[in-house]
């Protein structure tokens, strides 16, 4: 007999990037939205917005990919999680849905534009806070019982995952501002750049604290980050990442550097990324669940993949066209 090929290696990296892809790129957006409530005048909030009107709906394409996927491809693991995280998860969807007619309306609602716009902000906000409620409930780990969820739908507000949302507010905060600073120029440019070393310095303090937190709180990830010789191996990701602070700062202080604040700010969430499926790996449901154990058929797997890899090339495809057309600097008052 032919041995069965293993489609989960394969998932887990649609799935991963697919999560990725929409931080880095829905996160921008989110970003913009919570620096928009402090602009400094209306100048300034016109221009923020020309600069995600064109793109800031597709960037939820992965948000909606990520979740379908998680479905079809670890069925198991999304029978737990979305019930452990139902109410971040409501807040987090209700959330983009205001937040999403607010930036609509804003436009065609004019008596009543300052009420869409704090819609707009607010939105962001929660909606950000939220994701960071659910990826600390999900590092801390499910109370279990098989494929069951056992435990209170309120366990997720913890202090740890509160701490967590709060971290990711500023780690959008920095993909927005370097997004800005990409995008615009000038007096909002520079603000932008004060605005991006301010939320640097929360995200170095949200990663000093999560990075002391989570060995300290689960003893699968101490052992897993600071027994030998794992700890020679793994150096190298603390080290990458404390260069790109201090590149990311450098160039928030160039003002020649357009592309450098947004790249650092990618490359701070890709090192933050790899630290967790460090920590996790391979886990998918954190503590109770491997990749495998959570994992559907692989005839499903693999039916389901064939019309996956039909599907991303043309997500890929107008997802990369959309920013080219839209390249270039943001104008105010400019429609799409």
């Amino acid at each position: 007999m032919n041995p069965v090929l293993d489609f989960v290696p394969v998932w887990t990296v649609i799935l991963g990037a697919a999560v990725f892809f929409y931080v880095l790129l829905d996160g921008f957006d989110l970003g913009v939205g919570i620096l928009h409530a402090i602009a400094p005048d209306d100048e300034a909030r016109a221009v923020m917005v020309a600069s995600i009107a064109p793109v800031w709906d597709g960037n939820e394409t992965w948000l909606v990919f990520g979740g379908l996927g998680l479905l079809a491809a670890f069925p198991a693991a999304y029978a737990i999680i979305i019930p452990a995280l139902y109410f971040p998860i409501a807040i987090m969807l209700l959330a983009l849905i205001f937040r999403g007619v607010s930036f609509e309306f804003r436009y065609r609602d004019t008596p009543r534009r300052s009420f869409w716009e704090r819609g707009f902000e607010i939105g962001s906000l929660l909606a950000a806070f939220a994701q960071g409620i659910v990826l600390g409930a999900f590092i801390q780990g499910f109370q279990t019982d098989g494929h069951v969820f056992t435990g209170n739908s309120l366990a997720c507000f913890s202090p740890f995952s509160v701490v967590v949302g709060v971290c990711l507010v500023f780690g959008y905060a920095l993909l927005g501002a370097g997004w800005l600073v990409l995008k615009s120029e000038g007096a909002l440019q520079a603000w932008a750049r004060r605005q991006g070393r301010f939320a640097l310095g929360g995200v170095c303090l949200a990663l000093l604290v999560v990075s002391v937190w989570t060995p300290l709180a689960q003893a699968s990830v101490a052992q897993r980050w600071f027994s030998w010789p794992n700890i020679g191996f793994l150096l190298p990701v603390p080290l990458i990442t404390l260069l790109i602070v201090v590149a990311t700062w450098r160039s928030l202080q160039r003002p020649s550097a357009s592309f450098g604040p947004y790249a650092g700010a990618v490359g701070l969430f890709a090192m933050s990324y790899i630290g967790l499926a460090i920590s996790l790996w391979p886990m998918v449901v954190p503590y109770r669940l491997t990749l495998w154990q959570a994992a559907s058929s692989p005839s499903t797997q693999a039916f389901l993949l064939v019309g996956t890899l039909l599907l991303l090339p043309v997500i890929l495809m107008y997802s990369g066209w959309s920013y080219w057309v839209f390249r270039g600097k943001a104008r105010a008052h400019s429609t799409y």
